[in-house]
């Protein structure tokens, strides 16, 4: 396998700053020397560019309905995550991309899905299924679902580049859902796992089905990694944190069944906020799953 690091600096889908510094600080804690040690080849990208929020009005560009802040600039950002990923796959290496804010999945999942039909694995604290009609706060990053599956006003308005089923979308970790995410996601196909799940039947079994859900009928799998899965106590460093998260080794162990499928073509992993970090522990943890995901093993 050959993996590229793609970086996509990207708070503005948040209301709290640092996720912006999350792919230095990934990188910082060994990303390059940890996907060698494991015989997978590392080519980095850079970061892509990402506009700052200072000096913009969040609310430039509205929809006709609802909420959501900095939409033109997310926009110009997931297209550009979007091309970054699909050229990776078009050489026939495997695409991380780095974040930043969740917001950034809208493009991943663009670029994986534009040759293949791919499943994707959400693991997530935060159901990520408003719209600019149900959030209570305008942040897109609390949309990236929502938004790559052409709801609300993303599809009215041309955000729904991913070629993605919604059968074929399963989130494994829920434990902060709004009400009205709650009543859209039992609206639809996408398979969710919530932490009650995973308390009565184990992590095990939850993630298999999970993958089996999302992998039906598809070639290919791409797993979105917010570190808000975990317990803040195993990762304090994140954007939005909620207790009662996975522990370390349930993170490890559902990584592990992710490269057991062998169908991995893409991957991200975001929120890591190295401001409310500890001795950058979160992104040390993000880079062991990484890892377990491309298939590092204990023996």
């Amino acid at each position: 396998m050959n993996l590229r690091a793609i970086g996509a600096p990207m708070d503005l889908g948040s209301d709290r700053r640092g996720v912006d510094m999350g792919p230095s600080a990934i990188r910082y804690a060994g990303l390059s020397e940890a996907v060698r040690d494991i015989g997978v080849s590392y080519d980095d990208a850079g970061d892509l560019p990402v506009p700052q929020p200072e000096g913009r009005d969040p609310n430039a560009e509205r929809p006709d309905e609802g909420s959501a802040k900095y939409l033109k600039e997310t926009r110009w950002v997931c297209r550009r995550v979007e091309s970054a990923v699909a050229d990776a796959l078009a050489d026939g290496e495997t695409p991380l991309v780095l974040g930043g804010d969740h917001s950034i999945a809208i493009g991943s999942v663009g670029g994986a899905s534009q040759d293949r039909d791919v499943g994707v694995l959400w693991l997530d604290a935060h159901g990520d299924f408003n719209t600019p009609e149900t959030t209570p706060s305008g942040n897109v990053h609390g949309m990236p679902v929502a938004a790559l599956l052409g709801r609300g006003v993303f599809g009215e308005m041309g955000w729904a580049t991913a070629d993605v089923a919604e059968r074929d979308v399963a989130m494994v970790g829920l434990r902060d859902v709004d009400d009205r995410e709650r009543t859209a996601i039992r609206d639809t196909d996408v398979d969710p796992y919530t932490m009650s799940d995973i308390d009565r039947r184990g992590i095990v079994p939850v993630v298999e089905d999970a993958l089996a859900s999302a992998l039906d009928g598809v070639d290919a799998l791409h797993v979105s990694l917010d570190m808000d899965v975990l317990d803040p106590d195993e990762a304090p460093g994140v954007g939005t944190p909620v207790t009662g998260g996975v522990t370390y080794r349930e993170a490890h162990a559902a990584m592990e069944l992710v490269a057991e499928t062998d169908a991995l073509c893409s991957m991200e992993v975001v929120e890591v906020n190295p401001i409310l970090d500890s001795h950058n522990r979160t992104a040390d943890l993000a880079v062991e799953l990484v890892s377990s995901g491309l298939g590092d093993r204990i023996l």
